[in-house]
């Protein structure tokens, strides 16, 4: 029978090639998030690919009913999970400076980047076998910080805290938990139209190999981790970004 794997944020960028990376190994998915138009796009394209098994569950995986009918449609499948990749997240607009909206904001993108992960982990966990792998995405913002929000960086360093708790606590089950923090990745939708060509010749500039990152040097990563061979690995962040250094 083949692995089941539990992919959010899965209706574009590197959720959709993590999605993808999974599915060419034979793995069956449940794809989650909250466009229905992009995760049936998503699963179409899968399945075109030649795909085996792809389930859809359109949900706001921030709020609890969203958790909640994800965990019903996963139970419904009738067997346990061996892998959550959580790529759900992102940034949100910065407003107008007043206090107002600053709380609005950060409220917000804790929601976005780490209730999407808390939620969907806390909800699964029942369901997860042993010795299965957990992906949490984090990004190189936790370290340094984000262009034009706080909320986004500490967000993302949040989830740091809860690797290391949940590693902690599911590890006599054999099960990993482990984040990815990739650094620029070019081809998704992340930037919208704020990345300008100069913006990103400077953190292309930044890495050592002179590139930017590619969804699917994510993806590759959160397989190997949910793999046998990564099994051991547990309770850290790697950090995937081209050898980008700690500036702005």
């Amino acid at each position: 029978m083949p692995r089941l794997i539990i992919v959010t944020g899965a209706g574009s960028g590197i959720g959709r090639a993590t999605a993808e990376r999974f599915a060419a190994h034979g793995d069956g998915l449940v794809l989650a998030g909250r466009r229905p138009d992009r995760l049936d796009a998503a699963a179409d394209a899968l399945r075109a690919a030649g795909a085996a098994e792809v389930h859809t569950v359109p949900a706001d995986l921030s709020d609890e009913s969203g958790a909640l009918r994800l965990h019903d449609h996963v139970e419904a499948l009738g067997r346990p999970v061996d892998a959550v990749v959580c790529c759900a997240g992102g940034t949100v607009d910065a407003g107008d400076g007043h206090l107002k909206s600053i709380a609005a904001e950060w409220h917000d993108t804790y929601r976005a980047n780490v209730l999407t992960a808390v939620l969907t982990v806390e909800a699964l966990v029942p369901l997860l076998a042993d010795t299965a792998g957990i992906v949490l995405y984090s990004s190189i913002a936790a370290y340094r910080g984000s262009a034009g929000t706080g909320g986004y960086g500490a967000a993302k360093a949040a989830l740091h805290a809860y690797t290391h708790h949940l590693a902690t606590r599911l590890g006599p089950r054999g099960i990993s938990v482990n984040a990815i923090a990739p650094g620029y990745v070019a081809g998704t939708e992340f930037f919208g139209d704020r990345m300008t060509p100069a913006r990103e010749a400077l953190l292309i500039r930044q890495t050592a190999m002179g590139r930017a990152g590619t969804p699917q040097d994510v993806a590759g990563l959160a397989f190997f981790l949910c793999s046998p061979e990564g099994a051991y690995i547990t309770s850290q962040i790697v950090q995937v970004n081209g050898g980008s250094q700690h500036g702005v």
